[in-house]
C-alpha cells in the first residue's frame, strides 16, 4: 500500500439556492446539460442537495459554490463555500 496517497480531489459544484429548509440548512438546485445516447438530443437534467450554510447568510435566489464534506446529518454531507460574484 502507497503510504504517500495524494489526496483526493475535493468535489465542488455551483447551483442556484431554491429554499431555506431551516436553520443553518439550505436547498440547492443544480441544473446540468445532458445528452441522450440514442437521439443525441440535449436537455436539462437538475439535481437538488442539502447544503449546511453556518452562517444562515444565503437566500434564496443566490448563486453558490458548495463542496462535499464529512456527514453532518442524515441528508447533510455539502457545505457552502462561497457565493459566485456578479459582475
Amino acid at each position: 500500500m502507497n503510504k504517500n496517497k495524494e489526496k483526493e480531489a475535493v468535489k465542488q459544484q455551483k447551483g442556484t439556492v431554491t429554499s431555506v429548509a431551516g436553520d443553518k440548512t439550505i436547498v440547492v438546485e443544480v441544473v446540468t446539460l445532458k445528452t441522450h445516447k440514442k437521439y443525441v438530443k440535449k436537455y436539462k437534467s437538475s439535481k437538488k442537495y442539502s447544503v449546511h450554510d453556518e452562517k444562515s447568510e444565503y437566500v434564496v435566489g443566490d448563486v453558490v459554490y458548495f463542496k462535499e464534506c464529512h456527514p453532518i446529518s442524515k441528508s447533510k454531507k455539502w457545505t457552502v463555500t462561497g457565493k459566485v460574484e456578479v459582475k
